[in-house]
């Protein structure tokens, strides 16, 4: 059993590992790892706008206290925020309590350490056995309703502190760019139209009323067809949808076409090439990015690179590289000057290269990608795909139909129970025909409720 997958620990609120106790424990785990005596390390903890979350950040700041640690808490904050007030205020971690794009019955733990950047897998592996065994030792009970730890209060200079930061990165003045921006009723339906706002952008907010409940529920990064159908008719410049924690961000040109990660990798590093900044080093994708952001570097002489799935592995292969751009189809990039993948920073971003053109977003938007599709797939349990004879054989008859003019990738999800089959090739019919054979051989076999 893994409780750390490719971005933290996630699950239901209220059930293991996310219940009162296991929380308690992991903020003293957290605790015990910085607490030098004499010197107690402040810790930073913030989350999004889930019904669970101040429950969840109550009880881990009652287990950091008990290790000897103060806590300074951000309230509702966007998990790059945490990781930007950590390097802002010199503290010892940063902890952010969200489960992203998950429904509002989720939650999750992300860590980062005193560098802003995420924890490594040794620690995590730690506090994983730590917590494993503390189930099997003890049992777990209670609901997150039943929390008897006071939730800490709010301090607003830690969420100024992240706007500051973020102006300091990105400089720029939007000179009254009109800009939709869908909050995803996530953390960062008032930062997000704030940092804007502040960069002289005009900023209409949609799905910015929080409730508990509908964070991610139609809306955002995952669900953006409302804000491009906003971006089109309110006549915007361009359109952004975060996710529930504004780490990562889909966008809209001025006609309403979305466009993904990789059309902001190609936008970004084709612009910085233009002004003579983009370094040797080039750009790194994952294994889903489309073929056609691949080609069109290369033509432009840009080097790519293709990591694992997930930011942390993205962030690991700039590194080998020396590339100072990087990101996922999804949305998560990641630049120079933060130590997290930030959605808020990325639409600033994109937006100085908009207003400083002087040309449309859909002028910028020239990536020419290849037919691709991507299924998701619920499975009720996680087998090695070459254990399985049926699904072995649908995978080597994509592989022999496409004959080398496409490729195919099963994965399983790191933090949903969810089977990802990404199928890429020069016809669209063909990879549509593909990609069916697929779906139906892993539901047959693996498929879950």
């Amino acid at each position: 059993m893994r409780l750390f997958g490719t971005d933290g620990l996630r699950g239901r609120a209220g059930e293991f590992p996310l219940d009162p106790g296991s929380l308690r424990l992991l903020g003293e785990e957290i605790g015990r790892r910085l607490h030098r005596p004499g010197s107690p390390d402040t810790i930073v903890i913030g989350g999004d706008t889930r019904e669970s979350t101040p429950s969840l950040i109550s009880q881990l700041a009652g287990g950091l206290t008990r290790a000897g640690c103060q806590v300074a808490c951000a309230g509702v904050l966007t998990t790059p925020g945490v990781a930007e007030v950590v390097l802002g205020v010199s503290a010892g971690a940063g902890i952010s309590v969200s489960a992203s794009h998950n429904p509002f019955e989720d939650n999750g733990i992300k860590i980062f350490g005193r560098d802003g950047r995420k924890w490594p897998d040794a620690w995590e592996e730690e506090v994983e056995k730590n917590l494993l065994a503390w189930r099997d030792r003890e049992g777990q009970g209670g609901s997150y309703h039943s929390a008897t730890e006071p939730l800490p209060p709010a301090d607003p200079r830690l969420a100024e502190i992240y706007l500051s930061r973020l102006a300091e990165h990105v400089p720029v003045v939007l000179n009254g760019l009109p800009i939709v921006l869908d909050a995803g009723n996530g953390a960062a339906f008032r930062l997000g139209p704030e940092a804007l706002a502040r960069a002289q952008a005009q900023v209409s907010p949609i799905h910015d009323a929080p409730d508990g409940k509908n964070i991610n529920a139609g809306c955002g990064a995952l669900h953006p067809e409302a804000m491009a159908r906003a971006t089109r008719d309110r006549s915007a410049a361009m359109g952004v949808a975060l996710d529930g924690d504004a780490d990562r961000s889909i966008f809209a040109d001025e006609s309403g076409r979305l466009l993904d990660g990789d059309d902001i990798l190609w936008i970004v590093a084709t612009d910085w090439k233009r002004k003579g900044i983009l370094p040797t080093g080039g750009v790194v994708g994952t294994v889903m990015s489309n073929f056609g952001l691949e080609a069109a570097l290369e033509r432009e002489g840009i080097p790519f690179c293709r990591a694992a799935v997930g930011d942390r592995n993205v962030a690991r292969m700039m590194e080998e590289c020396a590339a100072p751009i990087g990101g996922e189809t999804s949305g998560h990039i990641l630049l120079p000057f933060s130590p997290a993948g930030d959605g808020i920073q990325t639409a600033l971003l994109l937006a100085s290269i908009v207003a400083q053109s002087g040309a449309p977003l859909s002028r910028l938007a020239t990536l020419e990608k290849v037919p691709q599709i991507l299924r998701n797939v619920r499975v009720a349990r996680r087998v090695p795909f070459e254990d399985i004879p049926s699904i072995s054989s649908a995978m080597a008859r994509a592989r022999e139909e496409l004959d080398r003019r496409g490729r195919i990738l099963l994965r399983y999800s790191g933090t949903e129970a969810l089977l990802r089959i990404l199928v890429e090739g020069l016809d669209g019919e063909q990879v549509a025909r593909i990609a069916d054979d697929l779906e139906s051989a892993v539901r047959a076999e693996l498929g879950g409720k």
